[in-house]
């Protein structure tokens, strides 16, 4: 899926945002400045989130209330520490968690994801979406063809 611009990057996260459910898990991979916050902004409108969502980068952790629960983790600075955070607290709950940097973590500390990766091309942005599980796949499946 291509993204011309930073207004289509937010509608793709608006329309992501509006299919998921809670536990729903989004590995948000790609490098520094892709665009991975602004994706995730639009996340956060489709689950009817009206706060400004900022980069968790220093935080490590924001959480946001909307239709559902939204965990923003940037795993980066944990590195290879991924104890430091007692991440259970965010995975499969109540809500829906966004870890950016998340192929860092171990891949046995989750099980359900969906990675969304981010690559520039041209002025623009290609994302592809792959599927860890059944529930992903379901996700990966709507935002493809739906």
């Amino acid at each position: 899926m291509y993204s011309q611009n930073e207004r289509e990057l937010t509608a793709i996260g608006q329309r992501l945002g509006s299919l998921l459910q809670a536990g729903d898990v989004l590995v948000l991979s790609g490098d520094l400045g892709a665009g991975k916050t602004t994706l995730t902004k639009g996340i956060a409108t489709g689950l009817e989130i009206n706060q400004m969502i900022k980069s968790p980068t220093y935080t490590i952790v924001r959480e946001y209330e909307g239709r559902l629960p939204l965990y923003h983790l940037d795993v980066y600075r944990i590195g290879d520490d991924p104890d430091s955070i007692d991440l259970d607290d965010f995975l499969y709950g109540d809500g829906v968690t966004v870890i950016e940097w998340g192929e860092l973590l171990d891949a046995a500390v989750l099980s359900d994801y969906l990675t969304v990766r981010i690559e520039r091309s041209g002025d623009g942005r290609e994302l592809r979406f792959e599927s860890h599980g059944a529930r992903s796949r379901v996700l990966a499946e709507e935002l493809n063809h739906g």
